[in-house]
């Protein structure tokens, strides 16, 4: 499961850089026709890293759920 979690986490961050990229790469532009692709993969990257927060949280929902972690919190006062 640690894996499966570090995976996911990669997925984010790398989603997350290559969003980065897309919006950083071009430098000066005049406004043509080379914008809206650019646009359009960065709002890729940035739907894919959503995706990937999402799909991690229900994952770790589940795993909760069906007794796969546990939680190692603070103890719950009685």
């Amino acid at each position: 499961m640690k894996y499966v979690v570090i995976v996911a986490f990669v997925a984010i961050i790398g989603s997350l850089a290559a969003a980065l990229v897309f919006m950083m790469r071009g430098g000066v532009h005049d406004g043509s026709e080379g914008e809206a692709p650019r646009k359009r993969q960065m709002a890729r990257a940035l739907a894919f890293r959503v995706g990937f927060s999402v799909l991690l949280f229900v994952l770790v929902l589940v795993a909760y759920f069906m007794g796969w972690i546990q939680p190692t919190g603070l103890p719950v006062q009685r």
